[in-house]
């Protein structure tokens, strides 16, 4: 059997199979005790976000959920399962609000729908609260947020609040801080939403399987006082496979790389779980300030061109200084990271925000704006000046704590490879896989700088939990921007060095967003020595949190 199909029984193997490279945690720590003090809850359930307009909190477009027959589990191994007549239920180890704090409450129920993805495409699916993407968790700066997850599938799942910085005992990674919520269950995740901008959940169970199926959502944290803009709206990007169409046709193919073979085979591109023409319009009327949240939950970098002038003020959720004015340039959005851009409405001509990169189908991604009064007329638009957009170069130059040390207590370089593990192709860290490195260990109040450098032949979206770094250099040149962000592409031949202060004690993890990879063992802990966790996971639990 030749490496090449190996290969590609690998990708499939994670896929549908869920993890092949065994990424379990039998033997860490975490957090886990009682639930929060109750205080007045406001509970949301069952809002889809397809997407809304946020500003006015008018819903532009509601979906009907589907069935809840047909839907596969990822993983063909059992897992335990609870009892029939008993619901457990379980608490990360919650800050308490405080005096006077707003408390928004949620419940957000896993369940199995069936979900159509484009015209003549409905698949089964497993959803927060029914759709794909899940409800949108939208609050303001300052709020006390309290999420119950119920688990209604037939595996065990999580909720990972993924760039937040949330205690540890709510970072929903099953084996470090909490066990995953088997079937039947119920979990509460509880963290202060101090820190304003836009990110994202999803399942860190199996997560290349399940954040496939549908599990994610958006996470949203106003700014408690500022100019709000007219319309707000989310857009996430995914990939899918059409199982009843040429996903495996790439299989065997002669001459194509695992790259390519992937990619072929991911051939559904959407925006809030919706493609090609059941992608809902931005609605729209002249003058209006928009702002787009555009967060990527798929495999693939997407390269997002909007017609006329822009301005990309946030990312990772951390405002840019002084952002200038873009025009004709393509914002380049790696898988797990998030970019707002914001623009005005300065023409009465329908216009559409799409894709130009070398992906496959970007012929489905494509999104369109509606102009009030625009009687159908759409703005003409050239492609072919195009240049891409550069963040490190991008925002006022300033000088920030993190620039200014001079020693760090921890220095760790992470060569990013792949390589031929007997049959299994692993993603490696450093020649090693995850089950093999060992933790990186630090104190609260200490300077850590890491290196990523990519000697693959494949992109490395790296995401660090729990915490904000700075990008400090890209091949040995200094970025005099100060970019803050929990995620950052490595492209093959990069080197980027990173910083980031040791604020938040806990149990925490990183690794390749491209969740394929992480499943493959390109994951690292990251562990706070002086940080005493109450959890300790048992050894026949069914945590895999890759």
């Amino acid at each position: 059997m030749s490496n090449k199909t190996l290969i590609v029984l690998f990708f499939l193997a994670l896929i549908i199979g869920g993890t092949a490279a065994g990424i379990f945690i039998t033997e860490t720590s975490g957090s886990k005790g009682s639930p929060a003090a109750g205080n007045t809850v406001q509970e949301e359930t069952n809002a889809a976000n397809q997407p809304m307009n946020h500003s006015s909190h008018v819903m532009t477009n509601t979906a009907v959920p589907g069935s809840t027959e047909g839907a596969i589990p990822p993983s063909p191994s059992p897992s335990p399962e609870a009892a029939a007549d008993t619901v457990q239920e379980g608490t990360a180890t919650l800050p308490q609000p405080k005096a006077g704090q707003p408390v928004k409450g949620f419940t957000l129920i896993a369940t199995e729908s069936n979900w159509k993805l484009a015209p003549g495409v409905t698949q089964a699916v497993w959803t927060y609260n029914g759709t794909v993407p899940g409800q949108e968790i939208r609050v303001t700066q300052g709020d006390f947020v309290r999420i119950t997850l119920k688990n209604e599938l037939s595996v065990p799942v999580t909720i990972h609040w993924h760039g937040y910085p949330v205690p540890d005992g709510s970072d929903g990674v099953p084996g470090l801080t909490q066990d995953a919520v088997k079937p039947g269950e119920t979990y509460t995740y509880g963290f202060s939403a101090d820190v304003a901008g836009t990110y994202w959940y999803h399942s860190h169970q199996e997560s290349s399987a399940q954040v496939d199926k549908g599990l994610y959502g958006a996470l949203i944290v106003e700014p408690k006082s500022s100019e709000q803009p007219d319309k707000d709206f989310t857009l996430i990007l995914d990939e899918w496979m059409n199982a009843g169409g040429d996903a495996h046709s790439a299989h065997g193919s002669a001459g194509m790389s695992d790259e390519e073979m992937m990619a072929a085979m991911y051939n559904i591109y959407t925006v809030n779980g919706k493609s090609g023409s059941l992608i809902t319009p931005l609605e729209t009327k002249p003058g209006d300030t928009v702002r787009l949240r555009f967060i990527n939950a798929g495999y693939r970098s997407h390269g997002i061109h909007i017609p006329g002038e822009f301005r990309v003020v946030s990312t990772d959720g951390q405002d840019i200084a002084e952002p200038a004015v873009l025009k004709d340039q393509i914002v380049t959005i790696a898988p797990g990271e998030r970019y707002d851009v914001e623009l005005t409405i300065d023409s009465q001509k329908d216009f559409t925000i799409d894709a130009h990169d070398n992906n496959k189908y970007n012929d489905q991604l494509v999104i369109p704006v509606k102009v009030s009064g625009s009687n159908g007329e759409k703005m003409e638009v050239q492609h072919d000046q195009l240049t891409a957009f550069d963040l490190l170069k991008y925002g006022k130059p300033a000088e920030s704590e993190l620039s200014k040390v001079q020693k760090f207590a921890l220095e760790y370089t992470a060569v990013l490879n792949s390589k031929m593990n007997g049959n299994q192709l692993v993603y490696t860290i450093n020649d090693k896989v995850f089950s093999e490195l060992p933790a990186l260990q630090v104190k609260t109040g200490d300077y850590v700088k890491l290196t990523f450098e990519n000697k693959s032949a494949v992109d490395h979206p790296m995401h660090v939990h729990g915490h904000f770094f700075q990008v400090l250099e890209k091949n040995g040149v200094k970025v005099e921007s100060t970019v803050m962000k929990d995620t950052v592409l490595v492209k093959p031949g990069e080197k980027i060095v990173v910083a980031f202060k040791a604020d938040n004690p806990g149990n925490w993890m990183i690794h390749c967003h491209e969740l394929h990879h992480a499943a493959g063992g390109m994951a690292q802990q990251l562990v706070y020595t002086d940080y005493k966790s109450s959890y300790t996971p048992p050894t026949n639990a069914a945590n895999k949190p890759e």
